[in-house]
This record gives C-alpha cells, structure tokens and sequence, in this order.
C-alpha cells in the first residue's frame, strides 16, 4: 500500500512540474504565434496602414482662402492646403477627401476618425502639440488686426483699440490674441465671417491669419475697402495628426522631399512663405 502512494505522489508530482514548465514557457517566451499577434496589433495601429487600406485620406478644413477655398461657380476645393494634400495624398496612391468642419470641434473630430488630419493653415499653438501629433512648420503666418482703410492709421498699438469691438474665429489664434490683449469681442464661425462682420459695421475689427488679410483685402479683391494693420503675433503652420500616428513623419519627409518640386511652386502660387 505504501509502495503504491508513493508511486502516485511521484506521478502527481511529474504532471505538475510539467504544468509549471508549460505555462512559464508560454508566458515566458515568444512564439511564432505571439510575434504574429504582435504584428497584427502594430499594423492595426499604424494610421497609415489604416489609410492606404480605406484609400482615401479624410482632410478636415474650413473655408480660408488663400489655403483652402472653392473658386466661384466650382464645387472643388483649391488653394495652397488642398493642392498640398492632393500632392501627398498621390505619394500614398490614395485619393483625398474634403470635409468642412466647426473648427471649435477640430480635436474631436480628429479623435473620432471622421477625419484622418486637421490640414487648414493650422497655427502651432501649445494646444495644438497636445492634442495632435503635428507636423514640422511649413508656412509662416501673423495674426493682423484688420479694419476699414480709411481708420486704420488712427491705430498704431494695441491700447489704442482697447474700446473697437473685433470679430473673431472661435477656437482660433485670432481669438488667444484678442483674449491675450484684453480685446472686446465676439467669436464668429470662420475667419471669413469676421471679414464680414467688419464689412457689414457690426464689428470696428477683425483679427486673422495675415495670409487670409493678404488673398480677401485691399484693392481687386472681395473687401477692397478694409486693409491689414497691426500685426499681434508671428508663427507658423502645421498639419494636425492623430497623437501617436505614423503620419507625421510620412509628411515631414514628403515636405523634405518635395520642396523643391510642390511646396515651393505652390508657396510662389499664392503668395505665401515658406517656414523651413
């Protein structure tokens, strides 16, 4: 009887050894299978894999001349922005879309996966590094009070408009600069409804992108009668990518590449400067 336990605690013994050998080796050791599985989880993280295998690269934009804008009587986007991202998004060999969205809501939308980039002259702003993974500066740009021609000269700093009432895009670096200046104002739209809230006299000023002031002020074009004045700020434009994504340094090489042969003809094109 006694030979008989023993030889059954031997052979319990035997099989939990071999249990405690197989689960360290599995937990342990990297398989053919694990390597697999890890691989699949990589690809289904890569934002670019993820767009190549849709084929459309979803850009999200607002109407801004000179960046992204549709010509009178076309229903296709144009301008510096659009013609950039179709040129990146044919090295990708997928096509791009264009989706207008509340820019107020542009980090939501991004996150969602309703678009796949935020690509409209996009002030790199803290903001913006922590909600995106954002490119390298590609454009310069200045943030300019803008008001009637005829009063722009009454107006050389900012404490002499501390009493105008300005228009503003909401959620835009015209809106940190009124608010860095203690400026009055109203939050708009876009920057296209600021001109207008100027244009109409419902706002003594407005404050936008110096590159907009440049395409839509001034003489021959669709507000001949208000013009650029003070310029509150100087910076630079990226394009916003999900954080993490793969995305941001397929572009920042494109630009490298490319410069010469799409950024600059495009940048000569609309009258804009380069940032790099």
């Amino acid at each position: 009887m006694k030979k008989f336990l023993a030889i059954l605690m031997v052979c319990i013994l035997a099989v939990l050894t071999f249990a405690g050998c197989t689960k360290t080796e599995n937990d342990g050791e990297t398989t053919e299978e694990n390597v697999s599985n890890e691989a699949q989880t990589e690809e289904a993280e890569s934002d670019y894999e993820y767009i190549k295998s849709k084929g459309t690269l979803v850009v999200g934009i607002t109407d801004y001349a000179p960046m992204d804008y549709k010509e009178e009587g076309s229903d296709e986007w144009t301008g510096f922005d659009a013609e950039f991202a179709r040129a990146f998004a044919e090295s990708m060999g997928v096509e791009v879309e264009f989706i207008e969205i509340d820019w107020d809501n542009k980090f939501f939308e991004l996150d969602s996966k309703k678009i796949d980039c935020i690509w409209n002259g996009m002030t790199i702003t803290d903001e913006v590094t922590l909600n995106t993974s954002c490119s390298n500066p590609y454009v310069q740009n200045k943030q300019i009070v803008v008001m009637a021609a005829d009063k722009i000269d009454q107006y050389k700093d900012a404490a002499s408009m501390a009493d105008l009432s300005f228009a503003v895009e909401s959620g835009s670096a015209g809106e940190s600069a009124a608010e860095s200046n203690k400026f009055n104002y109203t939050a708009v739209l876009t920057q296209g409804d600021a001109l207008m809230e100027v244009a109409a006299g419902r706002s003594d000023a407005c404050i936008i992108d110096s590159t907009m002031a440049d395409a839509m002020t001034g003489e021959g074009t669709s507000y001949a009668e208000l013009t650029s004045g003070l310029v509150l700020t100087d910076e630079e434009y990226g394009v916003g990518f999900r954080k993490g994504s793969d995305m941001t340094d397929k572009l920042n090489s494109f630009m490298t590449e490319k410069k010469a042969e799409v950024l600059e003809p495009l940048a000569e094109k609309y009258n804009l400067v380069l940032a790099f």
